[in-house]
């Protein structure tokens, strides 16, 4: 079913969210637009001006790594300034009031942590861009002494235990997908009885895989996105409206 008023959406949504025990949803970057971070992948997103640097470049080569640091740096003032949206913060309400159990997210913006939800509720599929690990023995560094570093050199460092690259926390083109935030992406995506994908084009698998596996486990399944997805014919509701006029009445106190 596509909704075909703003109203009529927000209230069969609202309905579907007070029938359901356990929801799970499912956050790509259309959620974060509002909180002013570009998305990726549209025309004029951060993809069509620059190709992503690919995993096996950045381990092996000093100018990927260079590369791949200015860019971060060069976006630091937009991920500084973002705050949670409505999205984030009616999921944050929803959270508290026991009806999500954790997020499932495609982004890397630390947002959803900002909005409320503890750190170990939140599933990051791509990592997260507010800190950086060593590629070599996984040691955590926090983004200011990257950058020290880096003014210092004009070179991406290398960990100060091991000697090898420190990437962001993120999960980069080659890389593997990380194991143990997959296995909890499917165990939440099989025991919830709603699911939202909120804001993903549901185009990168496997991640993609999760609305499609909730709802072969008899979920419901919403999708809410401004433009359509593969995945729309299998949704009990599909909105396609703003996602902060959506859930912007889910926000409570």
């Amino acid at each position: 079913m596509i909704a075909t008023d703003l109203r009529g959406a927000v209230e069969r949504l609202g309905d579907m969210i007070a029938e359901a025990s356990v929801i799970v949803p499912f956050t790509g970057a259309g959620i974060s637009t509002e909180s002013g971070i570009p998305d990726f992948r549209s025309p004029g997103g951060l993809w069509s001006r620059n190709q992503p640097i690919p995993f096996e470049a950045f381990v092996a080569r000093q100018d990927a790594r260079d590369e791949a640091w200015r860019r971060r740096f060069a976006m630091q003032s937009t991920f500084g300034a973002a705050r949670p949206s409505r999205g984030h913060r009616a999921l944050a309400s929803l959270y508290r009031a026991g009806k999500i159990p954790a997020v499932v997210t495609q982004n890397i913006d630390n947002l959803h942590q900002a909005s409320g939800f503890a750190e170990h509720d939140v599933v990051e599929l791509h990592g997260n861009t507010t800190y950086a690990r060593c590629i070599g023995c996984g040691k955590r560094h926090e983004l200011e002494w990257v950058k020290a570093c880096w003014e210092r050199t004009h070179h991406a460092p290398c960990c100060t235990s091991c000697d090898e690259p420190v990437k962001t926390a993120t999960i980069s083109f080659g890389q593997a997908m990380p194991e143990q935030q997959m296995h909890r992406a499917g165990d939440l995506a099989q025991s919830c009885d709603l699911f939202l994908a909120i804001g993903s084009s549901l185009v990168v698998w496997p991640a993609a895989g999760f609305p499609v596996l909730a709802k072969k486990c008899g979920a419901k399944l919403v999708i809410i996105n401004n433009e359509p997805t593969d995945q729309d014919h299998l949704a009990d509701l599909v909105i396609r409206y703003d996602i902060g006029e959506i859930l912007g009445p889910f926000v409570g106190n």
